[in-house]
């Protein structure tokens, strides 16, 4: 006679003895993946490689910065990790997969919106997870004097350069990080620690090679064959970050986007046969996608604040929204 509680039992051990098996840094990242995160590596908290700030300074230099003043500031910090945080000795880099299912897309919106775009606002929704790592990492080490600093997008630092160096993938001519299994339709967060772990092999850089699609794509030539990137071209820029430029050209009519572009991602070669996004606490709201720029049009506040609680729209703000959407109206 099979007992079903025994059974149970011996699933549970053979985990617990696998777990134990298992170094800190793999348990580390078993418990990001744990959390919901699809990708995790580590890498030291040294400076960034100098080639990464050659190329970012150059790139400031050449106006390309355009309006975001936040970008020119705290370069230090941006590239040296242990300016964050002080005593800091390694870098967990995390991803998230965002891509959606063929059934979440819809095939001819008149409006479009980035993918990442129609989630729920990922910077709240990352950290807090971040800080839940922070928690289960003293727990593993017994230690609650270890320090981190958690950090998605709105702390200066180099993340996917560092990302890069934790072994999660290489920085493609789109300027993207490129998962060799996600792709680069992830979210990238950062945990930095005073707790000192063994790196990961960085990703070796992959060329592009002659491949262009992603610059071909741009609809606004805002990527250059040189590796070039010109923000003040880009309509992931222009609708989010601009806030007062008439940003109503014939390309980004065209591209019929409100809010990030996609564009040059889904161009991508790499981009085929990835696998959807599996963590679906991160909330989608596809339907966003049957909004109408007549609607926005005549969206009040009160109306506006109910739709997108929660969401990145709310810091673009329903003023920045209705520009965007009046673009859509002009017919020449």
């Amino acid at each position: 006679m099979k007992f079903p509680a025994a059974d149970y039992w011996i699933e549970d051990f053979s985990a617990a003895v696998y777990h134990d098996r298992m170094n800190i840094e793999q348990q580390i990242k078993q418990q990001a993946l744990d959390l919901g995160f699809d990708a995790a590596g580590i890498t030291t908290a040294e400076p960034v490689d100098g080639s990464h700030r050659a190329y970012f300074q150059q790139w400031l230099d050449a106006g390309y910065g355009a309006e975001m003043g936040y970008l020119y500031r705290n370069l230090d910090k941006r590239f040296e990790p242990g300016r964050l945080l002080k005593g800091a000795k390694s870098v967990i880099c995390v991803g998230l997969n965002y891509r959606l299912a063929k059934e979440e897309i819809e095939a001819e919106p008149a409006v479009r919106i980035a993918r990442f775009g129609q989630y729920e606002d990922y910077h709240p929704f990352m950290k807090n997870r971040l800080f839940e790592l922070a928690e289960a990492i003293q727990h593993m080490a017994n230690d609650d004097t270890i320090r981190f600093k958690a950090c998605v997008d709105s702390v200066p630092i180099a993340e996917r350069a560092l990302a890069q160096r934790a072994g999660l993938g290489f920085i493609g001519k789109n300027r993207m990080l490129i998962h060799p299994e996600l792709g680069s339709q992830i979210l990238l967060g950062v945990l930095i620690t005073t707790m000192e772990l063994e790196a990961d092999e960085p990703f070796e850089q992959i060329p592009c090679g002659d491949c262009g699609r992603c610059i071909r794509a741009c609809p606004t030539g805002a990527l250059g064959h040189d590796g070039s990137f010109d923000s003040r071209k880009c309509i992931s820029y222009l609708p989010i970050d601009e806030p007062t430029k008439n940003i109503c050209g014939r390309d980004v009519r065209a591209a019929s986007y409100i809010f990030g572009c996609d564009e040059c991602i889904l161009a991508c070669p790499h981009e085929t046969g990835k696998p959807e996004r599996q963590n679906m606490d991160f909330e989608h709201h596809s339907e966003w996608q049957q909004l109408t720029p007549d609607h926005i049009q005549n969206m009040t506040e009160d109306e506006f604040q109910k739709i997108f609680a929660g969401s990145g729209f709310i810091r673009l703000g329903l003023e920045r929204l209705k520009r965007n959407a009046a673009c859509l109206l002009y017919t020449s």
